[in-house]
């Protein structure tokens, strides 16, 4: 073993931990673990405790009562649709000290804090050897209104699932710790994603001696179709100007949003987002290179292209501290950063979303996704697990590569220096420094996280090329770490276009992929049906596209037609062959003819849709319920065996198994099956429900579980727990009750009992409908059931309509929306979705100010209708005087919205009345959302400019400052939005549309 001659252990940095905050602000006050815990803490353990945390918060404001219909809102590049959640709209001016429900996870080397109350969001990373926070630790709860349906806030790690910026940011999940056999302490995060009733665990755990964070992820498909997702790991780190994130070595090209725009990295060789980067680069050497967040003076993405590594991070040179994430890239290839951008326009945004604790960056990480927007498919009942792991890192300098034992630098130059960090105790390691194959200096020592190890060799790196090499390895000779130059070729990757038109494409197969691609990854603006008509056109039999209309036609409750599409499918799929291979046509077939009451025929197809592996296990599931429906018990568990022995896991099947056990009275039979499945699924609700086990008074989960109880023929505990969802206290943002009893009145329908389905319907009539927005198939044949026993429950055309509308038939929505007020309901909410309706759909103006008048004067202290209105006046062309004036009668209100507020101060300037607007706009706080940047601003220097006044930068009050650049178009001279738009000011409640019925 040759030695080198210069051998360091570089310094730990844990002598100044306040420093590491860089805030100015309060600072969270983490409590030390309970007494009984700080032993085993102190032998070397991972522990876990349940403390509340008192956090300086700025609380978010009420759910709006209006459902939010915002299908062509532009969101991160895919639909912002957010019903059936409420919109939050407005955020505090003034923080209160508040309690929060945490959980602390803790060993020897780091510290944790998870928020169930906040979607299970990571809040804080703390590295105890170097007194680093290594996730950005915001110190108040701020909200900015940057979320899909209103508030969301920095810092941590936010876990952004079905799409991007987690839509349950604000809402809780429920938890619990697990104690590992090996010592590890997990504290698990369930939810249920509020669009298409998705299940998903995800568990932040602590190994002893390990200064390693793993996530582990269980997304579940609960539901009977298909349904897209993507998962980024959402990492906030704090920033200066030494701040540099770091991507492996094989990138050399990074992508905006959907691949629109490309250009090199670290140093960017184009204008990107506007900046010309070659350009700053020649007034001051290095202001190209984007990985350094000094160097970016706009909010900017980029997203790696084609690396084949597992890792990368951050590092902060001026603390000499840092984090690395790593997870496997055949997984998980997404890595991304994003950041405000290091000028006044970003800074003002930072501002919003703390007190005092700076700017910061997210450092994303992307599974199954490299791209955004970028979905990928869960199968009915699939669950897919996978592992994340992050790490701190000391004063190493940015890791060139990494693993989840340990990561290195590597200094090339007239001599090579290599320093590592290990995640664990190493003793006996071996760094060693090579050149072709041959060890050119290396050295043992005793490695412990959180101090970096160095090792120098007089060695050129360029003589050196490609042989040079470095490796860490343990005692036992295992490597822990290797390092070596890649070589990667320069060519230039792929650009996204915008797809042609219908006519411009050229076969059916072009056609129905160009209308998935805009279905998958839920374009805005852009539908898929003139792509999937046009297909058809060319080929009536085109089996794909048939399937993906009959698809989705069953998800709008078009079941007839749905089944049309299918065995349309089923014609061109079985000309030849009786047994196809794929059969997707026969499972959709079986949804279709279910939903429809023709049980024995959907039986006849999901049995050969098993005979297809791929849809073994969703067809075996719905089989084995109808037959337990229908009382064929036996039959069903033959199904349950079969699926069983072939196919992955899935929570619906256990709880299936053991009603079934327990209808056949084999009691113990079903705890035995419940014992095991709860192991591995303890937050399952529908489990600890058949379980007899405590659930949390959620009532959206608690329908979840009674759907899952009326699907196996447990009618009475069905019953049961539909009656918990209706209880008060359960609805948290919105309002399941009339749901509830509408769905338990369709079940007693079902089951011939009629008087008691009137009792429910009579019910349901009398409950607050206040956020009561349906969603879903049960909830749509509930009500469908509700109207055919009482054409004229006013309450029942309501609640459908807003589902139909919602699910895209919103000729019928308007339809049902008529009828609730001819019926005699009188609610703003119903009156102001027919005049969207009747705007949007019916293209009746007078109908849809007439109903905005009635909705007004029904509801006239309620300043989101009166923003609207406005909105509408705009667009059927009232003059600048009669808004001015409609307006003024009611200021004080006017002034309670900000959008409202903005409207009438341009107003005010147009009006002559400038010197009114700016003293406003002086005393009063806005707060300004993604997407609609720039009002406030605009009507700052249009009061200016009226005044004859110096145009000037704006207060800090008015939430945003000026941007010297340009961002991408977001919408086109003709009004067109741009196809690789990534946000709209728009929310676009007001579109004229030609409805899909």
């Amino acid at each position: 073993m040759t030695t080198s001659p210069t051998v360091s252990a570089l310094p730990e940095r844990a002598d100044q931990p306040a420093q590491h905050h860089g805030g100015t602000g309060p600072r969270i006050v983490l409590p030390d673990a309970p007494a009984d815990l700080a032993a085993r803490l102190d032998r070397g353990e991972a522990v876990a405790w349940d403390e509340p945390l008192r956090i300086l918060t700025y609380e978010a404001g009420e759910p709006s009562p209006y459902p939010m219909y915002l299908d062509q809102r532009v969101y991160q590049g895919s639909s912002g649709k957010v019903y059936p959640l409420p919109f939050v709209e407005s955020v505090s001016d003034v923080g209160v000290e508040r309690d929060w429900q945490a959980v602390h996870l803790e060993n020897r080397y780091v510290r944790l804090v998870v928020l169930p109350e906040l979607g299970g969001r990571i809040h804080v990373g703390y590295d105890k050897s170097t007194g680093y926070d290594f996730f950005y630790r915001n110190n108040v709860i701020k909200p900015a209104l940057v979320g899909l349906a209103g508030p969301w806030i920095s810092g941590g790690v936010e876990l952004n699932w079905p799409q991007h910026h987690r839509p349950a940011t604000y809402l809780p999940v429920e938890t619990s710790i697990e104690h590992g056999v090996d010592g590890s302490v997990t504290v698990w995060c369930h939810d249920h994603d509020p669009f298409s009733r998705m299940s998903a665990h995800h568990g932040v755990r602590l190994h002893p001696d390990r200064a390693v964070v793993e996530l582990v992820v269980r997304l579940h498909n609960r539901t009977s179709q298909r349904q897209s997702f993507l998962w980024w790991a959402n990492v906030a780190a704090r920033v200066h100007e030494g701040y540099q994130s770091f991507f492996p070595e094989d990138v050399r090209y990074v992508a905006d949003h959907a691949r629109r725009a490309l250009t090199a990295f670290p140093s960017a060789d184009r204008p990107y987002y506007g900046v010309d980067y070659p350009a700053r680069a020649d007034e001051t050497p290095g202001a190209d290179r984007i990985d350094w967040y000094r160097n970016i003076p706009v909010p900017t993405s980029y997203m790696i292209v084609d690396s084949q590594e597992d890792f990368f991070g951050g590092y902060d040179h001026t603390a000499g501290a840092g984090f690395v994430h790593w997870a496997e890239r055949r997984i998980s290839p997404g890595k991304k950063q994003w950041t405000w951008g290091d000028a006044p326009f970003g800074h003002a945004w930072d501002a919003q979303l703390t007190d005092g604790d700076g700017p910061y960056v997210e450092l994303m990480a992307g599974v199954y996704t490299d791209n955004q927007p970028d979905f990928s498919w869960l199968l009915p009942g699939e669950t897919k697990t996978f592992s994340q792991y992050w790490y701190p890192i000391p004063a190493m300098g940015v890791a060139h590569q990494a693993t989840v034992d340990a990561a290195v630098h590597v200094d090339r130059g007239e001599r090579t220096r290599a320093v590592v960090a290990v995640t664990a105790p190493q003793p006996r390691a071996v760094l060693t420094i090579l050149r072709d194959e041959t060890a050119v200096a290396a050295q043992q020592a005793d490695l412990v996280p959180g101090v970096p190890f160095a090792l120098d060799a007089d060695l050129d790196a360029d003589a050196a090329g490609a042989g040079l090499r470095v490796e860490l390895r343990d005692a036992t000779g295992r490597l822990l770490v290797g390092w070596q130059p890649v070589a990667v070729p320069d060519e230039e990757p792929w650009v996204a276009e915008e797809p042609p038109s219908p006519a411009g494409l050229d076969s059916a197969e072009a056609l129905y992929l160009t209308g998935l691609h805009l279905s998958q990854y839920r374009h805005p603006t852009r539908s898929p049906l003139p792509y999937w008509h046009a297909a058809l056109d060319r080929d009536p039999g085109h089996a794909p596209t048939h399937l993906a209309l009959g698809d989705r036609l069953l998800r709008a409750g078009r079941y007839a037609e749905a089944l049309e599409h299918a065995d349309a499918a089923l014609r061109r799929l079985t000309r030849w062959n009786a047994n196809p291979l794929d059969a997707e046509a026969f499972y959709l077939r079986g949804l279709a003819l279910a939903r429809l009451g023709r049980d024995v025929e959907a039986e006849q197809a999901w049995g050969k849709a098993g005979w297809d592996a791929t849809w073994a296990a969703p067809a075996g599931l719905e089989l084995a319920r109808s037959y337990a429906r229908r009382g064929r018990l036996r039959a069903a568990l033959r199904v349950l065996d079969d699926v069983d022995a072939v196919a992955g896991r899935d929570a619906r099947r256990p709880a299936l198994r053991a009603l079934v056990l327990q209808r056949l009275g084999q009691d113990a039979a079903a705890h035995a099956v419940l014992e095991a499945a709860l192991a591995e699924d303890p937050l399952d609700t529908t489990l600890r429900v058949v379980a007899g086990r405590p659930v949390a008074a959620d009532a959206g989960r608690l329908v979840d579980a009674a759907l899952d109880l009326r699907e196996a023929g447990a009618g009475d505990a069905a019953f049961a727990v539909l009656a918990r969802a209706a209880a008060p206290g359960g609805g948290a943002a919105c309002a399941w009750a009339p749901l509830a009893h509408y769905l338990a009145a369709a079940l007693h329908d079902r089951l011939g009992q009629h008087d008691a389905a009137a009792r429910e319907r009579a019910t349901a009539r009398t409950q607050d409908l206040r956020r009561a927005f349906p969603a879903g198939l049960d909830a749509l044949d509930a009500l469908d059931a509700a109207v055919v026993a009482d054409p004229a429950d006013a309450v029942a055309l309501h609640l459908r309509g807003m589902l139909l509308y919602a699910h895209g038939r919103r000729t019928a929505a308007a339809h049902d929306w008529d009828r609730a007020i001819t019926a005699g309901l009188e609610d703003p909410v119903l009156l102001r979705n027919a005049a969207l309706a009747a705007y949007n759909v019916r293209h009746d103006d007078d109908r849809a100010w007439a109903l905005y008048e009635h909705a007004v004067a029904v509801a006239p202290d309620d300043a989101r209708l009166r923003h609207e209105q406005d909105q509408l006046a705009l667009r059927l062309g009232h003059t600048g005087a009669e808004r001015l004036a409609r307006l003024r009668r009611v200021v004080d209100l006017v002034l309670t919205r900000d959008d409202l507020t903005i409207a009438y101060l341009g107003l005010l300037v147009e009006s002559g009345e400038a010197a009114a607007a700016l003293r406003i706009l002086t005393e009063r706080p806005f707060h300004p959302w993604e997407g609609g940047e720039g009002q406030a601003l605009a009507v700052w220097d249009a009061a200016h400019e009226a005044l004859g006044l110096p145009r000037t930068d704006p207060p800090a009050s008015l939430g945003e400052a000026r941007s010297p650049f340009t961002p991408p178009v977001a919408r086109h001279d003709d009004g067109v939005t741009d196809y690789f738009a990534t946000s709209l000011p728009e929310l676009l409640l007001f579109a004229r549309e030609t409805p899909e019925d």
